[in-house]
């Protein structure tokens, strides 16, 4: 059925650009000028696995958690990371299956949210540095610094200029869901 396997692996900038707000919609076009990509290298006969960040996507909600704290409350920086996989997953399922079905293409489509054991000793619990949430001035950075206790740092070299707020983000070591990913693979072949 499928000449090989392609891991399509996208950053969580590819779908919310720095400068967009980051609605639904903006976020639904760019997933959708992928599944169109995705589409078409279905329809040349490979097996896909899509691999994505999502990293403004949880700040983004993380942002959402903390500012209704009073209301209800807030879930983890996991719980939050769990639902932006969701989020981006169903979003690149409808779309891509959309596309599919464009196409006359009947294959399978599936969203899977997977868990990453990591080691408990890895250095990015102490000096946190995946970027998460929106850009920040310098001034806005460290008021957040002070007021919420957000860890900071000035963005990369060759991403846009500011500051982001920064979580851990441990290198994993091994994927939960790997027998699960394994069966699937099974299945289409």
């Amino acid at each position: 059925m499928y000449e090989e396997l392609v891991v399509i692996a996208l950053g969580g900038n590819a779908i919310k650009q720095a400068d967009e707000k980051g609605t639904t919609e903006e976020q639904f076009k760019k997933v959708d000028i992928t599944a169109k990509q995705i589409t078409r290298i279905c329809k040349a006969g490979y097996l896909q696995v899509l691999t994505h960040g999502n990293g403004p996507q949880a700040g983004a909600l993380l942002i959402q958690q903390e500012e209704a704290k009073d209301i209800v409350p807030p879930q983890t920086l996991a719980c939050c990371g769990a639902m932006t996989q969701g989020q981006i997953g169903w979003m690149f399922q409808n779309r891509i299956g959309y596309h599919f079905l464009q196409q006359g293409l009947d294959y399978p489509v599936a969203t899977m949210i997977t868990q990453v054991v990591v080691d408990n000793d890895d250095p990015d619990f102490q000096n946190p540095s995946k970027p998460v949430g929106p850009f920040y001035t310098e001034e806005e950075a460290m008021a957040l610094k002070n007021e919420k206790g957000y860890i900071v740092k000035e963005a990369k070299p060759g991403q846009e200029k500011g500051w982001r707020r920064v979580v851990p983000s441990p290198k994993p070591v091994d994927i939960y869901e790997k027998k699960a990913i394994k069966q699937l693979r099974s299945i289409c072949q």
